[in-house]
């Protein structure tokens, strides 16, 4: 699977259908390649799961622990192994099938929301169970998200579908951050968050189906160099690459002092919103329509726009977020997350697309890897630093606090491209 991939690999196109159609919804003609559409199905049905988990593992911990710290501690312990270790899972994503890794990811994924619920629906469960568990989700994710974004590509049969992919998987992603934590806060106070996992365990079978439907034109042999030879390898290739450089380095500070506000939500919600489980899920789905909104936005944007567009993107969140942390009523915090949600996806969305077409092939796993270390790596740093913060000045106080230095990130970068190109090609 990691040689280029065949042009016409899980292809199905009608007589007539072969000229791309414009349009506002041009973009669904990516849904045209087999393999995307299994991909999307499954990943859909599996992100509820997740977001549906995701909110009742930061309400539970909250509800036993009433501490800041210990949500922070929570999210910092599911992400830090992606910020260690998603460099070699990209050195395994350029060396192995990644369809085939991604199988084995999904069923531990799987089995470990299973234990979390069986703890929980037995009365067991403790924080520091909560902790561990946490961990060895984020153990996995080191090695399948840069299976499941090197895959994009492969999906689409090449880079000319490419954004639109990455554009429909971020609709997907925002989609299911809508309607997951709404779900999750009905489910919480009607049946409790043991069957919250339960119901995200079922829902990797989803995705599994899809993987094994999957058909790829079977790779050549190729030569690789020593693992860790390679993982430096990918880190000189990133260095190097100014604009792929710049990007992540945007988005690192994004995740590290912005978007850890998410974190922060269940203390946000019930001690100066005064809001319960209800009220909670709802400013998660304000993040989601948003976001949602941000996909569609991103497929829309011509190249020409999309490395500036980080810049406008975390300037917009940075602003929001400040102005979220200093509101105390309910309807106006709703609104304000909705352009922090926008700017935040934009950042995400714009980066990856940045760095996947910049990426030269054989390089894809270990780029992505190293996005996903930016993206993903820096938010549970972020976490643990917003939550020792939140503990000793307060929720509001912290997140201001991030949202600022997300507006000095994003000023650093205006004046580091200031008489220089914003085209990702300047060639164009």
């Amino acid at each position: 699977m990691n040689a280029k991939p065949d042009p016409g690999a899980g292809l199905e196109v009608s007589p007539g259908q072969g000229a791309r159609p414009s349009g506002s919804f041009a973009f669904l003609w990516v849904f045209r390649h087999r393999n995307y559409r299994l991909f999307f199905t499954g990943q859909l049905v599996s992100l509820m799961g997740t977001w549906i988990t995701n909110v009742a593992q930061s309400w539970l911990v909250y509800s036993l622990t009433h501490s800041t710290l210990m949500l922070g501690l929570t999210a910092f312990a599911g992400q830090i192994p992606v910020f260690f270790l998603s460099p070699f899972g990209g050195m395994f994503a350029d060396r192995f099938d990644r369809r085939r890794l991604m199988i084995v990811t999904q069923v531990l994924a799987c089995l470990q929301s299973l234990a979390l619920a069986v703890l929980v629906l037995a009365g067991h469960i403790t924080a520091w169970e909560i902790v561990a568990l946490a961990l060895a989700q984020g153990l996995i994710n080191a090695f399948d998200v840069p299976a499941r974004q090197g895959m994009t590509v492969e999906l689409v049969g090449g880079t000319d579908d490419l954004r639109d992919a990455i554009s429909l998987n971020s609709m997907m992603f925002n989609l299911a951050r809508i309607v997951g934590p709404s779900l999750a806060g009905m489910l919480i106070a009607l049946v409790g968050p043991g069957w919250c996992f339960a119901i995200d365990a079922l829902s990797y079978s989803a995705v599994i189906a899809s993987l094994a439907q999957m058909r790829f034109v079977p790779s050549g042999p190729r030569r690789h160099a020593h693992p860790v030879q390679a993982v430096r390898q990918g880190f000189a290739y990133v260095w190097h690459s100014r604009k792929i450089r710049v990007s992540l380095l945007l988005i690192a500070c994004g995740s590290a002092f912005g978007a850890s506000y998410l974190s922060m939500l269940p203390a946000f919600a019930r001690d100066i919103l005064h809001q319960g489980s209800a009220g909670f899920g709802l400013l998660y789905g304000a993040v989601g329509g948003a976001a949602l909104l941000g996909g569609y936005v991103l497929a829309r944007l011509p190249d020409r726009h999309l490395f500036a567009t980080p810049v406008a993107a975390i300037l917009l969140f940075g602003v929001s977020l400040i102005g979220f942390a200093r509101s105390q009523y309910y309807w106006l915090s709703f609104l304000l997350l909705m352009p922090a949600g926008l700017g935040m996806m934009l950042l995400g969305g714009a980066t990856n697309s940045i760095v996947q077409l910049l990426a030269r092939e054989d390089m894809r796993g270990r780029v992505v890897a190293f996005y996903a270390m930016c993206a993903l790596g820096m938010m549970p740093w972020g976490s643990l630093l917003l939550g020792w913060m939140a503990a000793r000045l307060g929720v509001a106080d912290a997140l201001t606090l991030g949202g600022t230095l997300c507006v000095l990130g994003g000023l650093w970068a205006w004046a580091d491209r200031r008489g220089g190109s914003w085209r990702l090609h300047p060639a164009e």
